[in-house]
């Protein structure tokens, strides 16, 4: 009889272990995004194109300042960073019932980014090989912000009154 426990009990905790796994991991309701602590990362000012397992009728973002999402189809959204930080999506079925919940992790750009640091203050470039522009982000000083928005203003302005001349 004692040979028989020792033989039952790692068989059955052999063949129990991929049910009870399969029980108690959430089941991923998105492919082919990047993946970090079972949720999604995006980089500031980008977008990602993901991919749900099932079909999504409805899809909410918990802070839309932080990532906004763009329904593509039922099995395809974009996916925009916007600013830095942390939030969540909840994708429902066509019945309203949830079959995704994922974070969403929208980090700073590394590639092609320079922070000036000039005492406390921090000023944000984006740069090529050629040159790099102001790209204020969260935290950088109020001043440098708005310069950086009045000047993108007034090119825009320009830009809109040159292309009204010429017609």
């Amino acid at each position: 009889m004692r040979a028989f426990r020792f033989v039952f009990l790692p068989a059955a905790i052999f063949l129990l272990t991929p049910v009870i796994a399969a029980h108690a991991a959430p089941k991923h309701a998105i492919k082919g995004a990047i993946h970090a602590n079972d949720g999604l990362t995006v980089p500031m000012d980008e977008a990602r194109i993901i991919t749900f397992t099932q079909p999504v009728a409805t899809l909410f973002i918990g802070n839309t300042t932080i990532a906004d999402v763009t329904v593509i189809d039922s099995h395809h959204a974009y996916l925009l960073g916007k600013t830095f930080g942390a939030t969540n999506m909840i994708g429902l079925d066509a019945n309203n019932h949830q079959v995704m919940n994922a974070q969403i992790n929208v980090t700073n750009r590394v590639v092609g980014s320079v922070t000036l640091n000039r005492g406390a203050e921090t000023y944000n470039y984006s740069c090529t090989q050629m040159h790099c522009e102001t790209s204020p982000r969260p935290g950088d000083p109020t001043s440098y912000v708005s310069t950086t928005e009045t000047t993108a203003q007034q090119h825009d302005a320009n830009a809109r009154a040159a292309v009204a001349s010429n017609r």
